[in-house]
């Protein structure tokens, strides 16, 4: 089994590659400044943007392989798994980094927009191409959060945070139309194949019908016997299918509490049948309940 890194926060990362965490929810790493570093496979529970002049072979990216050759900005999102992990030796790196966590964006407009940013799919595997005016611009705004963030804390922060991220990801946009104007699919890849089937579920509202979904139901979309599903979740990520699932749930399950702002109904919303089962399931994986969850936001 792989040796992964669990990147559940910016802090995660930021420690391992021995950068300052200053913000629970954004981080930034100049990697000039902390280079030799050692490479990291990695679990990614937050968003990443990953900007260099040369970005280093060998990537891994779901269960294949990440196309780098044109490119030189890495973008991904919670629930995928991605790089290279550590084989011992340690290695200059220019470029840097900004990674968020989902909360940041709750109740923001970018938080309904993230969608748009196609880049983010786990099937975009190939790296972004910047020109020298773009690659500046997403640079000199990854260094306005990084002054941001060393501010004193105060009630515009993190608004002025997320204005920074949402010019980025446009800047970013921009050139992810202009390179990618047909979005190439790795159907082989059981995660992008996963990652779809989840988005397809609730986007279309099938748990008002099925229930919550779990490795039955996907091991049988994706041609597979459960005990086969998991396996193969637990080679590729780490972790069996069930979990996988359900922090995908847990991802949906924070925007609707900030949305509706009940408990019951964002419950029944998701396909729960009572909403102690759910508050039981969120408990489980977060520490909290979703009442605490609400009072914490």
């Amino acid at each position: 089994m792989a040796n992964i890194l669990k990147v559940e926060t910016p802090r995660n990362y930021l420690e391992y590659m021995g950068a300052k965490s200053i913000h629970p929810l954004v981080g930034v790493v100049d990697f000039e400044n902390v280079s030799p570093i050692h490479s990291s496979l990695n679990d990614y529970g937050v968003y990443a943007v990953f900007i260099h002049e040369c970005i280093p072979g060998n990537l891994t990216y779901g269960t294949g392989a990440f196309d780098h050759a044109s490119g030189n900005v890495i973008c991904v999102a919670p629930g995928q798994i991605g790089g290279r992990e550590d084989d011992g030796a340690a290695f200059d790196l220019d470029g840097w980094a900004v990674l968020f966590h989902p909360d940041l964006l709750i109740g923001t407009h970018l938080e309904k927009n993230m969608a748009q940013f196609s880049y983010f799919d786990y099937s975009a595997n190939e790296a972004l191409m910047t020109n020298d005016d773009e690659r500046a611009l997403i640079i000199s705004l990854i260094k306005s959060i990084r002054d941001e963030i060393e501010r004193p804390a105060d009630a515009e922060q993190n608004s002025i945070i997320v204005s920074y991220i949402s010019a980025m990801l446009h800047f970013l946009n921009r050139a992810y139309l202009r390179q990618f104007r047909q979005l190439r699919q790795s159907d082989n890849d059981i995660l992008v194949r996963l990652s779809s089937l989840l988005n397809d579920f609730y986007a279309s509202g099938q748990q008002h019908t099925v229930g919550v979904p779990g490795v039955q139901y996907f091991a049988e979309k994706l041609c597979m016997s459960p005990n086969y599903f998991s396996d193969m979740m637990r080679k590729t990520v780490g972790e069996n299918a069930s979990i996988f699932i359900r922090k995908h749930i847990i991802r949906l399950a924070k925007n609707k509490l900030v949305a509706m702002g009940n408990v019951s109904q964002v419950a029944y919303d998701l396909g729960f049948e009572y909403p102690q089962h759910f508050t039981r399931m969120f408990k489980k994986h977060t520490g909290i309940t979703p009442s605490q969850y609400l009072s914490s936001i």
